[in-house]
């Protein structure tokens, strides 16, 4: 049997994209977020980057969110290096109020977050390079970072949720129970996420936990079948090989990224998109050019997106159905459709025609093109349902693209 989800849950399933923010001291450096670490550079001397730690402004970056079609993001409140966006209240002074910038960022992202009606989660690190009793006194430093949390509880109002990071790095007993139960007290609709990292893509931990993770990974349908609780999963990827902003060419294209969203919430994730903002705060000009393709597409198909729901037998190929959550429509996602012209200007690649969703038992009333409201040609036997494709007129290649059936 399969246990119902909390509300909390439900509400963040449908979501359905984010935007993460990697953002510290580390952007100065544009070398990526594990920098201090890969680079063996003195933790004292890498604290001199808050005398210019300036920050425009951070609202940039959750509008282009906003525009991209995302519902939530996830900004980086701390990170391993132990600098705090946030205002630390006397914790250690190793925080952006100290720095050049000389305020509280957190409170920025959150207010812009409210403004532009995205829901805010916040990204903690759990290990820290900076903090010398992360290796000389664990438990001092479970306090410590107990205290840090319940600052980000109580002083920004209610948020999203919380995302953790780096249990993977010590062995020892992390005391997840104080921390998780800390949390419900004070943000008891709060989403607790604790990245499993590359090695346990999907897996659940803590009985507390609200969503696995699937770290650079394609997600799976996750077996619910006998869980005691109803878990999420949330893919989360870069737009390149690195976390924080970099010296990195290896940039995805508009085309995979808008593929990937797709194919998370074919199996009923999430979708974490993480972009590095450059030391001012503002987004690079290639992560703002791609979210903007990515906003145009989910302008057009994202009601699919934030709406879907998987159906209940696996999907295998590429193709696939998702029933809208209202239960009166399915959503018809749809890759590789040729373009339609001449064989001399365009390569006319791609598969179109009749093509059958089998198990579909709901009874269509008429199909079309979301993009277009062109009508589909469609039967239905004890097979399924079977929908005559059809191409892009020439001018257009949304790359996925999406058809809605209205149910009787």
């Amino acid at each position: 049997m399969i246990p119902k989800p909390k509300p909390y849950i439900q509400a963040f399933e449908q979501l359905g994209f984010g935007i993460f923010l990697h953002f510290g001291l580390y952007s100065i450096l544009q070398r990526g977020e594990w920098a201090a670490e890969f680079q063996h550079l003195d933790m004292k001397e890498y604290e001199k980057l808050m005398e210019s730690f300036t920050v425009d402004d951070m609202a940039h970056a959750v509008t282009l969110a906003k525009d991209a079609g995302a519902k939530y993001i996830t900004l980086t409140t701390r990170h391993h290096d132990g600098f705090s966006l946030y205002d630390t209240h006397g914790l250690n002074h190793y925080d952006a109020p100290h720095a050049a910038c000389g305020r509280d960022l957190v409170k920025e992202f959150v207010d812009a977050c409210r403004k532009n009606d995205i829901v805010p989660f916040f990204y903690h690190t759990l290990l820290d390079w900076w903090k010398p009793e992360f290796q000389t006194d664990f438990p001092s430093y479970l306090q410590y970072l107990r205290d840090s949390v319940k600052l980000l509880c109580t002083n920004y109002g209610t948020i999203g949720g919380f995302w953790f990071d780096g249990s993977w790095s010590r062995s020892d007993d992390w005391e997840e129970d104080a921390l998780y139960s800390m949390i419900r007290h004070y943000q008891p609709q709060a989403m607790i996420i604790n990245n499993t990292g590359l090695s346990a893509l999907g897996q659940t931990g803590h009985a507390e936990i609200d969503s696995v993770t699937f770290e650079r990974g394609r997600a799976f349908p996750l077996e619910r079948d006998g869980m005691e609780k109803y878990v999420a999963g949330e893919v989360c990827d870069s737009i390149n090989a690195h976390w924080g902003i970099a010296n990195d060419f290896h940039a995805k294209s508009p085309s995979y990224l808008i593929e990937s969203i797709c194919d998370a919430r074919k199996v009923g994730a999430n979708y974490l998109l993480n972009i590095g903002p450059k030391p001012n705060g503002d987004p690079d000009q290639y992560s703002c050019a791609t979210l903007e393709m990515i906003g145009g597409w989910m302008r057009i198909f994202g009601t699919a997106v934030y709406n879907g729901r998987p159906l209940w037998y696996k999907q295998h190929r590429r193709n696939f159905v998702l029933k809208d959550v209202h239960g009166d429509a399915l959503y018809i996602f749809c890759y590789g459709l040729p373009v339609h012209g001449s064989g001399n200007v365009v390569s006319g690649e791609g598969a179109e025609g009749p093509y059958l969703f089998d198990g579909i038992t709901d009874t269509v009333q008429s199909v079309f093109w979301m993009d277009n409201q062109e009508p589909l040609r469609f039967w239905q036997n004890e097979s399924g349902l079977t929908v005559d494709l059809i191409g892009y007129p020439y001018g257009t290649d949304y790359c996925v693209r999406v058809a809605k059936a209205i149910l009787k």
